[in-house]
């Protein structure tokens, strides 16, 4: 990236000298003397984006003098005045689900701007791009020592062809980087690696300029980072698109929750226990579209590894991020990671010289604030269906009765099925559940003898240690290797129901169990390394053992699963698993041994030793010194500095990935996993206008919470669906189908799979899960062919939605997926931020119900037509009539607020998207 400098506010740069270097930056405080506003009141996330207006401020064109003025303002009115500011990121981070796409669109880009007589090398990213291959391991293989080969070996089958596309990315674009499978989780190699906290680079001078290091994701996780001082949240793949190619991205200046944190972590407890809290809490509180900060003394006592797992999960909560200003703790983990010392003095020069420092008197406005005292955490889970669902661990048994209950009042679940499978480990002991009957399942072990166990609601058929957000932290994972060791020394073993695995997040996180001599003990009781990757946490859990999945599905039963992700949505993590749960590594170890929901394991025992005698969870459960002991002892700087010495080198299997060095990509006619999409075939030069929207009927009416999981699912397909009829169509065999994610680059699976969540419900029809809903004819079919059919009538669609339309995943397919369907808008009574923002990208409308109207107020059906008006010359945040035509033939209008937030957006809805204004601005240039 290139810095380049300000007009007006030229005179804020000053020269910062540390040890022997000499930097450039640009003075929060020199911008104070030159009479632009008082700005220390400010919190540090907030004055990373002022930084950022200071040094791109060219006199208005997209920065002015008035965008800083206005940050003073900001404090001024108590954290609150939301001006339209055009933000621009140092770099973008990538993983391969959304990374894909991405590089698809650019490689169409190239094709489109060649089309309409412009330059192909125009196309290229100008600010560092990091891709980072990382969702495509799936655990088909586990429990023994072969898995990790095994695993990595079908990756690789299964996913040439995407991996040849992205290394031909990595050659045709500049600044475009690719770390291979196997290395590890994006967000880990970005916070243990790629991230400096405080970046240099060269101006177009030659000079060297200081800066905040700053990134865009197309993950939702990126604010992982923010742990570590580092402004960065997740965005669509089509945002992000536009960020690497110069674009600022348009947002307001957001209002930023305080968040203290005072006390410290009392024995027994751990970081998971605590962000599940602050999930429960900010949820509560509402912060969508919202920074949150986090300050207090408690910090003092809150190592960086817990501040990255609370900032990961700030999309469970809902934040744009969740930061954590610099410190003594930030400089500590930089120099523990392999940072360079001179990096740690800058960075260390630099917060405390231009007011990023939290030290002492650290006591920024905010806009709203609320307080937590680490010392009342208690070990806690998640679930069944959400992150924001908190549970005390004492009583997650009874929550889960409670939760059955409802499931099945209308049901009998008394009915015995008997199944059989092969396992590893010991013969399975009988779990006994009072009153229970339950569904019975018979099996032998090794070959050894058969002993009865039960399979029946409640069952754990998945106990997972897996995903960035805990597996980046050594605290955790070395408690979870210190629980092992204990259940292994006292003869316990996962349950042989339990499909047990361990993906970390990177290299790293096995250098330091085997250092610890914990991969050993978690190897006997089934937690075998599988891979370094996202695995369970996005769907990528694998097959069951096919009796046990029979014996759930015949049976109907509520099989769960234990993981130590961020993420349970219905149907995300195994289409055989009916509740999730969230929690820490070391619970996920402990639940793996009760194989059980039902027993509350902080007083039934786990099981007995080998003399007989009851084992409780606090006979397996470290002290807080025996981890950290260990974590000071085996997680060292020399580790790191190993493990990402080459970590673009990749394997011999990555170095042997054969690709052309074309300018632009020669697209195989045959390929199912990449394919160039329609988005800029006969696209016109000039673009058009906002059109209303007349007579549109309804593709779906959906409910509260429909997250990006059930619009656009990145798990496995069945041969019946449409994505499958489309593989099966073009002789790919059951085997081969991969994942939805993995087959983002191919247009025709993505259209085939959007809203097609097998727990997603359409309110058109009664009692049917799975995308369904009503064709022309009025008959239920899939939502693909009814959006087919209603395309070749010329009929526009909308999709009405309730609360959090979109949350989760910043998963651009579920944009790109509703527009391909013809979907024009979404009404909804509320959008999740990065949802909302990728619709506008891909030039559908997102519009919110007001004065209390909604889906359910209204009554609507689905059989209604929709119009909306006053669109051609609509302004942001502008209300709209609508008018709702009943089956019965009368008519409703109502008032839509329309969620076009800011003139940019107004210009990328003009343009159908925000590619094809980057391309027609690109032709123009």
């Amino acid at each position: 990236m290139t810095v380049v400098v300000g007009t007006d506010t030229a005179k804020t740069r000053r020269t910062l000298n540390v040890g022997n270097q000499s930097v450039s930056y640009y003075s929060i405080a020199a911008a104070s003397e030159a009479g632009l506003g008082d700005f220390t009141k400010l919190p540090a996330a907030l004055k990373v984006v002022l930084e950022n207006m200071l040094r791109f401020e060219d006199g208005g064109r997209t920065v002015s003098v008035d965008d800083i003025k206005a940050f003073a303002e900001w404090a001024k009115k108590g954290g609150n005045n939301p001006r339209e500011i055009a933000y621009r990121p140092a770099r973008v981070l990538m993983q391969d689900f959304t990374g894909v796409p991405a590089v698809v669109d650019l490689a169409a880009m190239r094709d489109g701007i060649k089309a309409l007589g412009g330059d192909p090398q125009k196309i290229n990213p100008l600010n560092p791009v990091d891709l980072v291959i990382d969702h495509s391991v799936m655990i088909d293989e586990f429990g023994n020592p072969r898995a990790f080969q095994m695993n990595v070996d079908r990756e690789y089958e299964r996913n040439m062809e995407r991996y040849q596309f992205l290394k031909w990315g990595q050659t045709a674009f500049d600044n475009f980087r690719v770390v291979p499978p196997g290395t590890g989780i994006c967000h880990q190699v970005n916070l243990e690696y790629l991230a400096q906290t405080v970046w240099t680079d060269a101006d177009q001078n030659g000079e060297q300029v200081a800066y905040p290091d700053t990134l865009v994701g197309t993950d939702s996780h990126t604010t992982m980072v923010n742990g570590a001082a580092v402004l960065g949240w997740g965005v669509g793949g089509i945002e992000a698109e536009a960020a690497m190619l110069g674009q600022p991205i348009s947002m307001l200046i957001p209002e930023v929750v305080g968040f203290e944190l005072t006390g410290r972590m009392m024995e027994g407890t751990t970081g998971t226990d605590l962000v599940l809290k602050v999930v429960e809490m900010l949820r509560e509180k509402g912060v969508v579209s919202k920074f949150v900060e986090f300050y207090g003394e408690g910090l003092d006592h809150l190592p960086l590894a817990d501040r990255a797992t609370i900032a990961n999960m700030a999309p469970e909560y809902g934040a744009t991020c969740g930061f954590f200003p610099i410190d003594d703790e930030t400089l500590r983990y930089l120099r523990n990671t392999g940072r360079e010392e001179e990096r740690v003095q800058l960075v260390e020069a630099y917060a405390k010289e231009n007011g990023f420092w939290r030290g002492a008197d650290y006591a920024p406005v905010y806009t709203d604030t609320l307080s937590l005292d680490m010392g009342t955490i208690v070990p806690a889970i998640s679930g069944p269906k959400r992150p924001q669902d908190y549970i005390a661990l004492d009583t997650a048994a009874t929550e889960f009765g409670k939760f059955i209950k409802g499931l099945r009042e209308d049901k009998d679940a008394s009915e015995n099925a008997e199944v059989r499978w092969e396992g590893e480990g010991g013969a399975p002991e009988p779990v006994h559940i009072p009153g229970d009957e339950g569904h019975h399942a018979r099996g032998h072990v090794n070959g050894g003898e058969a002993d009865r166990a039960q399979l029946h609601d409640g069952s754990i058929v998945i106990a997972s240690i897996t995903s960035c957000t805990n597996t980046s932290n050594p605290y955790v994972m070395i408690g979870a290797g210190l629980v092992a060791r204990k259940a292994r020394e006292m003869g316990l073993t996962r349950k042989p129901w339990v499909k047990t695995s361990l993906a970390p997040g990177s290299q790293v996180v096995s250098h330091y169990l085997e250092a610890a001599g914990l991969q050993e003990d978690l190897d006997a009781i089934g937690f075998n390394l599988v891979g370094y990757g996202c695995t369970t946490c996005i769907g990528n859990s694998g097959p069951l053992a096919p009796e046990i999945s029979k014996c759930i599905s015949d049976n109907d039963l509520v099989a769960t699963s234990i993981l130590s992700g961020n993420r349970n949505f219905e149907g995300r993590i195994s289409p055989d698993v009916r509740a999730n749960y969230l929690a820490s590594p070391p619970l996920v170890v402990a639940y793996a041994l009760v194989g059980d929901m039902n027993v509350d394991i902080t007083t039934v025992p786990l099981g007995q030793d080998k003399d007989g005698n009851d084992v409780f969870l606090k006979d397996i459960w470290p002290s807080s010194k025996e981890i950290a002991d260990l974590v000071e002892k085996t997680v060292t700087r020399e580790a790191f500095q190993e493990k990402y010495a080459d970590v673009f080198k990749g394997d011999e299997k990555w170095q042997a990935v054969d690709i052309s060095e074309a300018e632009t990509y020669d697209w195989p006619a045959t390929s199912t996993y990449v394919q160039n999409p329609p988005y800029f075939k006969d696209m016109d030069p000039k673009p058009g206008k906002i059109e209303d929207i007349k007579s549109a009927r309804v593709l779906a009416v959906l409910g509260d919470m429909i997250t990006t999981d059930h619009i656009s699912p990145a798990g496995s397909f069945k041969e019946s669906s449409p994505a499958g009829q489309y593989l099966i169509d073009r002789q790919v065999p059951v085997r081969e189908f991969n994942s939805y994610g993995s087959r983002r680059g191919n247009h025709e699976i993505m259209m085939r799979g959007t809203f097609a969540n097998i727990r997603i419900k359409n309110e058109m029809l009664s009692g049917v899960e799975g995308g369904y809903t009503k064709g022309p004819d009025g008959d239920q079919t899939s939502i693909y062919d009814a959006a087919m059919a209603w395309q070749e009538k010329g009929v526009p669609l909308v999709v009405f939605g309730g609360e959090q339309y979109g949350a989760g995943s910043s998963r651009d397919w579920a944009a790109k997926g509703t527009a391909l369907l013809g979907v024009k808008a979404v009404i909804a009574e509320s959008f999740e931020r990065i949802h909302r923002s990728n619709l506008v990208g891909m030039g559908v409308i997102p519009f919110e119900f007001t004065g209390g109207d909604s889906r359910t107020s209204l009554g609507l059906t689905g059989e209604e037509e929709v119009s909306i008006e006053g669109l051609a010359d609509v302004k942001p945040l502008q209300e709209v009539p609508g008018t709702i035509k009943m089956a019965d033939g009368s008519e409703k209008t109502i008032t839509l607020k329309c969620r076009i937030d800011t003139e940019v957006e107004i210009d990328y809805i003009k343009n159908g998207g925000v590619l094809h204004f980057v391309l027609r601005s690109l032709v123009a240039a």
